[in-house]
């Protein structure tokens, strides 16, 4: 295993590091410190050949083109603050409204306008005996985007022989504050060679947050049982697909009531024999089958993108959690660590 470092790019007068990291079976994946985004993950065929798993671009400045900025699909990147949609906007706490951009419709997304995957972040490549590594870590000061309370976070990613990519938040705060981290990398075990519609799905979750016309969630939890959104039982994305004359953006509550980290989903691609299974230690997961990501994106080297060519597993804390009302620890406290850790499995 091994981990190495090189120039990407420039942002603002600073220098882009992008980390590779390698294991002996020759998955190999790279993170730029940009965003902490991940920009590739490959895994070896028979033939010697590697197949490209996830969206993402070969140059900095691809993350830039009018495409990319227009569609904003997040590729590959930490969003922060707070994951996902805050209804209107706003949200009190401690008896003081907060008012945040509105950057999608009404609400807000994924942090704001210039949320923590637009920043750049500390890097430093990690060692750990058995896995090889990167620590990232930002500095979100108070009010910015809105947000109460000077946060430090700290993003660890590591890679072992087991094939395991694992993703790790620690944060603090000085003051009482949303907190909702995740990964949005874009997920294709066929190597793009076909859309996501040809895998399978498996996802632990009995219930899921209502969803209104806005994309914000409402509070009221749905029991999904006899549904045809219950994913407990294997299927095919493309039969799901045709029975709902939709994609998925659905937000899944776990069958699991701690923080504890466990299995919540499996995906398999039959035709590539590959699969990935998602442990976290989170209560859900916005599950996105990709149904909104421009047709006019692809990576340098072919890969096509769009419509059905990339799954997200949002793993993170109820989306609007802070004007929901139970929404586990949505508000990180003055005197409490933010934790999380998600860990994606490969097998092929």
């Amino acid at each position: 295993m091994e981990v190495t470092k090189s120039k990407f790019g420039t942002h603002h007068n600073n220098e882009v590091t992008q980390y590779t990291l390698s294991n002996d079976n020759g998955m190999v994946v790279k993170i730029m410190d940009f965003g902490a985004t991940i920009t590739s993950i490959t895994v070896p065929n028979s033939d010697g050949s590697h197949d490209e798993l996830v969206c993402g671009f070969e140059k900095f400045e691809s993350y830039f083109s009018e495409e990319y900025k227009n569609n904003a699909p997040y590729f590959g990147s930490v969003v922060g603050r707070y994951s996902s949609q805050i209804k209107d906007s706003k949200f009190t706490l401690n008896g003081k409204e907060y008012l945040l951009a509105a950057n999608c419709g009404n609400n807000n997304l994924h942090g704001g306008a210039v949320g923590f995957d637009k920043k750049m972040w500390e890097s430093e490549i990690q060692m750990n005996g058995d896995k090889v590594g990167v620590k990232m870590s930002l500095l979100s000061t108070d009010l910015e985007e809105g947000f109460p309370g000077n946060v430090k976070v700290f993003c660890f990613y590591s890679l072992d022989n087991d094939n395991v990519l694992s993703v790790r938040y620690l944060a603090s705060t000085d003051a009482d504050t949303p907190l909702s981290l995740t990964n949005h990398t874009y997920f294709n075990l066929s190597g793009f060679t076909n859309s996501i519609e040809n895998h399978t799905v498996t996802v632990e979750a009995a219930k899921k947050l209502e969803i209104d016309h806005t994309g914000a969630a409402t509070g009221k939890v749905v029991d999904l049982e006899g549904q045809v959104d219950d994913l407990r039982f294997t299927q095919k994305i493309v039969d799901l697909h045709a029975k709902m004359n939709d994609g998925f953006e659905h937000y899944f509550i776990f069958d699991k009531n701690n923080f504890e980290l466990e299995q919540v989903a499996e995906f398999q691609c039959a035709e590539k024999n590959r699969s990935l299974t998602v442990f976290t230690s989170e209560p859900g997961m916005l599950f996105y089958t990709g149904k909104y990501t421009s047709d006019a994106l692809q990576r340098e080297t072919g890969e096509q993108y769009g419509k059905y060519r990339g799954f997200c597993c949002e793993t993170h804390r109820y989306p609007n959690g802070m004007n929901i009302s139970n929404s586990p620890k949505s508000i990180t406290k003055k005197e409490e660590d933010f934790q999380s850790e998600t860990i994606f499995k490969f097998s092929f």
